[in-house]
């Protein structure tokens, strides 16, 4: 070390005699060394690496503390992370310490923002897909077709109608009439499959018949929306919808491909990792690229690039143990990094400002009320409680609806005005949800014998194949009385984060 070093000091040493070039092409600087390292910090700051990394830890930081705000009060964290968005944005920030927001976002640094933003929503709508369960829609397909739709159709047909009164004075010098009708439609249609999903998680109604309906239904309203709104992306961009038809044959044969061709590859290949519990690298390096060429295809079409992450999730391979893995893999880097960054950049766009006449407000409150109107299940005999949990819990809007209201903006569709009064309409309508589903239990509130099963059953086993032997066991030797037995089954698996030598403690 001692030798090299003073080799190293002895090269530099001898490197002096070309030290009058360095004279000849720059000016000696003249300022003390401090502050000579104050400006090279300035600059580091003013970098546009740092302003991005700074704005991430801000967004990080204000998301984790309104999810948990929100979530001590009884609401989906995913409301105080949209509202984290809000207060970050020229609403509170830019409003009450204008110089602050300037220098944490500066104009020209929002569009890294922006495609960062977008990258996590690719990803996102990659594990939404991938949620996506064709056997429980199989069940329920008469019934959940009968309230998905309904639940789409009456408020798109409401949206279109308001429109009439919105349009002429707020959006027709930015937009002609079709494509801003058809985007208040879609955007007061759509339901927030993951926020329904989580709260029924949340309130114990997964395993209930009517958590499952709800699901069905909300998991066909997202196929229908999405598949809808690419259709109203194609004739926006298109201008008529005559034109608009070859971005929709495009989008037809896609979807064919996908189905025919890619779903059929993908099961082949899914077969062989079946009993494999870890995916190796190379199969996850094809799975994202199968996820960025459909994004890419579709953003090319003209239907945006989140249909294309959103059928790459749907045509994944069915194997449950698969999904789990690759959504374990995707979805806590999409969930806790990307998308606090997607509601932070939809913050920025929110001006609640904007709303400065009692005929703007007047318009939120017409959207709002509107939004909420379509209560579909009792057309398919369910009762009066389940009917409204059902209607209450498709009126979740939430993040889904934010996706699409940013895609009509960045298309220019949607003025900023009205931008801002539908965001506020997906705030109202996720925030009345829990409210409302607390409402209605009081409402129908009656004793409900709870059957508590006489009989538990566990079993415990390493293997996946064991579990279905030691089942045909129980079954063996309990027969029938398994139907009313409540059976756990506890499969326990060596992590790869665990060291083979500690494996067997």
């Amino acid at each position: 070390l001692l030798l090299f070093g003073a080799l190293i000091y002895m090269a530099i040493e001898e490197g002096d005699r070309f030290s009058h070039h360095a004279l000849a092409s720059s000016t000696v600087a003249e300022d003390t060394p401090f502050t000579m390292f104050c400006q090279f910090v300035t600059d580091n700051l003013h970098h546009p690496l740092s302003i991005l990394l700074i704005q991430i830890i801000a967004v990080l930081l204000m998301v984790r503390l309104f999810g948990f705000l929100f979530k001590h009060i009884g609401q989906p964290g995913v409301i105080g992370e949209i509202v984290a968005g809000i207060v970050l944005g020229p609403s509170v920030l830019g409003y009450f310490f204008p110089d602050v927001f300037q220098a944490l976002f500066p104009p020209e640094s929002l569009t890294n923002l922006e495609l960062l933003s977008q990258v996590g929503l690719v990803l996102f709508m990659f594990v939404i897909g991938m949620e996506l369960d064709f056997s429980v829609l199989k069940n329920k397909i008469n019934e959940t077709l009968v309230i998905s739709h309904a639940g789409i159709l009456v408020p798109f047909f409401l949206g279109i109608v308001a429109s009439y009164w919105i349009y002429e004075e707020y959006a027709a010098a930015q937009t002609a009439f079709l494509p801003f009708a058809l985007f208040i439609g879609i955007s007061m249609s759509i339901t927030a499959f993951p926020v329904l999903a989580r709260i029924i998680q949340e309130r114990n109604m997964t395993k209930t018949s009517l958590g499952t309906l709800a699901i069905a239904s909300a998991a066909n309203d997202d196929v229908t929306a999405w598949c809808l709104l690419a259709v109203v992306i194609a004739i926006a961009k298109a201008g008529t919808f005559a034109s608009a038809l070859y971005a929709i044959g495009l989008t037809a044969l896609y979807i064919i491909i996908m189905f025919m061709v890619v779903r059929p590859f993908l099961k082949k290949v899914g077969e062989v990792y079946a009993n494999q519990e870890v995916i190796n690298k190379t199969f996850v390096a094809l799975i994202l690229l199968i996820l960025i060429i459909s994004s890419t295809l579709t953003e090319i079409i003209g239907i945006h690039a989140l249909f294309g992450a959103f059928m790459a999730g749907v045509v994944m391979p069915p194997s449950i143990g698969f999904r789990k893995v690759m959504m374990e893999k995707v979805e806590d880097i999409a969930l806790v990094f990307f998308l606090p960054l997607f509601f932070a950049f939809t913050g920025l766009r929110t001006e609640i400002g904007l709303i400065n006449s009692p005929a703007l407000w007047g318009v939120c409150l017409l959207l709002i009320m509107l939004a909420v109107a379509a209560v579909a299940a009792l057309l398919v005999g369910e009762s009066w409680k389940d009917s409204f949990t059902i209607g209450t819990l498709m009126n979740t809007r939430g993040l889904m609806e934010l996706v699409a209201l940013n895609i009509g903006y960045e298309m220019g569709v949607l003025p900023p005005s009205i931008f801002v009064i539908l965001v506020i309409m997906a705030l109202v309508t996720t925030f009345m949800t829990t409210p409302l589903l607390h409402l209605v239990e009081r409402i129908f509130a009656r004793r409900e014998e709870r059957l508590s099963a006489k009989l538990k059953l566990v079993f415990c086993f390493g293997r996946p194949e064991s579990g279905r032997s030691l089942l045909s066991i129980f079954f063996l030797l309990f027969g029938k009385k398994m139907k009313a037995a409540q059976v756990v089954a506890a499969h326990f698996t060596v992590g790869t984060d665990l060291n083979p030598l500690n494996a067997e403690q």
